[in-house]
């Protein structure tokens, strides 16, 4: 995501971004462009010159485009060089200050709130402007039961709108901030069991597309400044597949369903090679241990961050192994796949 330091709003940049990690060479990274320069939401970046650096869509990120002739003009432009749009619907006239959920809880203890309106009117002013221009549209991190309804019907439309959903949003309820604080402070909130109910039916029936890790690590001071002050995020990597296998485990997903929101259904909605086995595919590979118990141990992270708000819980299903382009470039310590001689590849 352009969430960088400084933005990435420009080819130079997006260089850097890609030359950095080919260097390291762990994962692949795909570079997503700004929608405005700074993304300060006023002035649109150069999406052509973004593509032409290895830019494969534009989203402002964690900051929503406000202003309607903008978003409607970025969605134009995308539409011309062939981009995706990814959104962070929010209406700060609406969210403001608030640090949680508006909801029975914001009001029991008293913190300032985020009204679900303030996600679902900027997800109907999108589609709307995606129906206009024919933009390709993806909602990111989408919370709300209404949220899910407007990408359901705009689906039924035959527009080209897609979703994701966060496994927090789909794990835990804005009661979680009475115990876990600002841990489990995000943005959009961890919502009602209404609106957590309705983004496992869309993952079910194929209205929400993706499963996004939504990572946003902050250092523990910071999350020690209360719930008004800390930053907005969680470390998501770290529990993202496990949390998806929950979803498996309590019939919700079928394993294939889980898979394909993790690996072939993103890819495909970013028109990216990877997120299949096919023969002659690319070899990224993660073998999983869908057996295996383990406690969420933050100081055992390989984040920089350790903020989360589920510390202690003891999950089922452990990533042994990841390997892109058939070569090993992760190992759990005392894998029982640690003395396999594992050699990838596919028959002609």
């Amino acid at each position: 995501m352009p969430n960088t330091r400084p933005v990435n709003d420009n080819p130079i940049v997006t260089h850097w971004i890609r030359q950095k990690s080919g260097e390291a060479g762990s994962v692949r990274v795909y570079p997503i462009g700004a929608i405005t320069k700074a993304s300060a939401g006023r002035e649109l970046a150069d999406y052509r010159a973004l593509k032409e650096a290895g830019c494969v869509a534009v989203s402002d990120d964690g900051r929503p485009v406000m202003d309607d002739q903008v978003m409607r003009r970025a969605m134009q432009l995308a539409v011309e060089v062939d981009l995706p749009v990814i959104d962070h619907c929010e209406d700060l006239s609406l969210s403001g200050c608030g640090c949680m959920n508006d909801g029975p809880i914001s009001r029991a203890l008293g913190f300032r709130a985020i009204p679900a309106a303030a996600e679902e009117r900027m997800v109907r002013r999108d589609i709307m402007l995606a129906r206009d221009t024919g933009a390709r549209l993806h909602v990111a991190h989408v919370s709300t039961e209404g949220a899910v309804e407007a990408v359901r019907r705009a689906k039924e439309l035959g527009l080209t709108v897609t979703a994701e959903a966060s496994p927090h949003h789909f794990t835990l309820t804005d009661d979680s901030i009475r115990e876990q604080g600002a841990n489990a402070k995000m943005n959009p909130p961890l919502r009602s069991e209404r609106d957590r109910a309705a983004l496992i039916e869309g993952l079910s029936d194929g209205t929400i597309d993706a499963i996004a890790t939504d990572h946003a690590p902050h250092a523990e001071y910071e999350k020690q400044w209360g719930m008004d002050r800390a930053p907005f995020g969680i470390v998501g990597l770290e529990t993202a597949l496990t949390l998806t296998l929950r979803l498996v485990d309590q019939g919700a997903l079928s394993l294939a369903q889980a898979a394909q929101c993790l690996t072939s259904k993103p890819a495909g909605l970013l028109g990216l090679p990877g997120g299949t086995l096919a023969p002659g595919a690319s070899a990224d590979i993660v073998v999983v241990d869908r057996a295996s118990e383990w406690v969420v141990d933050p100081e055992q992270f390989c984040s920089k961050g350790w903020n989360t708000p589920f510390a202690g819980w003891r999950l089922r299903g452990q990533v042994e192994m990841t390997l892109v382009a058939g070569s090993i470039r992760f190992q759990r310590p005392a894998s029982r796949y640690s003395r396999i001689h594992l050699s990838v590849g596919f028959p002609r």
